[in-house]
């Protein structure tokens, strides 16, 4: 039985994993630019991590070289990837530390490369099913880890994708509001649109750190407060991967004994 190795994406607060073992750090090139990437094993499981700003944060929201990244896991192998993104809550229902497991997104983005079928070669132009962008069983896969291990999640909410890497207006949240928004973030797209093209199976997870701009009037939003969300947030994320990981051991060991028996 081929072990696919599980792809991970993560941004803000997010620049190693600890959990990996034999952890190694390679660079991967693509026709896009190179990569660098993690590679490991959580509880026995092939893992490939990347962090979209770099160990030190030094890449911008809108310089993430997206094509990249995503060429660059399925080219060794990934076939699912599981993002995390740092985001702020349209919903006013939302608060600062909840987890949303996302299954649709808006693109007010202006300024990014986000596909690979730009009509030249042999490919040509190629529309791509954006329906189920994010995989619905990897989003039950997400689901039911938080369940084992009692974090509530939020099952189901709207990614809404601005440039950056300046925070929104409160008029351009109330826009994403009314458009059915659910959390604004930096960098959730194209990354789910081109692993959409590129065939993986994606799913994404949002932790909510602020109040998007306006949500609550009169409330700025600070790095400091960011910071002391993600200080809280950021263990119960990775407790959340941590499960899902330990599942698909489990449920891949379990298919490899069926198949020896």
């Amino acid at each position: 039985m081929t072990l696919h190795p599980l792809g991970i994406i993560a941004g803000t607060g997010f620049y190693d994993l600890d959990a990996l073992d034999d952890a190694r750090h390679e660079g991967v090139d693509t026709a896009y630019g190179s990569v660098s990437v993690t590679r490991g094993t959580w509880h026995g499981q092939p893992v490939v991590f990347v962090t979209r700003h770099g160990a030190g944060h030094e890449v911008p929201p809108h310089r993430v070289n997206y094509r990249a990244i995503i060429r660059a896991l399925a080219d060794l192998g990934v076939r699912d990837v599981l993002a995390v993104n740092v985001t702020g809550g349209i919903d006013p229902d939302l608060e600062a530390g909840e987890i949303v497991c996302i299954d649709d997104f808006l693109d007010l983005t202006r300024r990014r490369e986000g596909t690979f079928h730009d009509g030249e070669g042999s490919g040509g132009v190629v529309h791509t099913d954006m329906t189920h962008a994010y995989d619905p069983v990897l989003r039950r896969e997400i689901l039911d880890a938080a369940t084992s291990i009692g974090q509530p999640v939020v099952d189901g909410g709207t990614y809404v994708c601005f440039d950056g890497p300046r925070f929104e207006s409160p008029a351009e949240i109330r826009l994403a509001a009314l458009a059915g928004g659910s959390v604004a973030g930096m960098t959730g797209v194209p990354e789910v649109t081109l692993a959409a093209e590129a065939g993986l199976r994606y799913a994404a997870v949002s932790l909510v750190v602020n109040p998007a701009a306006g949500v609550r009037p009169g409330e700025p939003i600070t790095m400091d407060e960011i910071s002391e969300v993600l200080a809280t947030g950021a263990p119960k994320v990775l407790a959340l991967v941590d499960e899902l990981i330990h599942t698909r051991s489990v449920f891949r060991s379990d298919d490899t004994d069926a198949s020896a028996s």
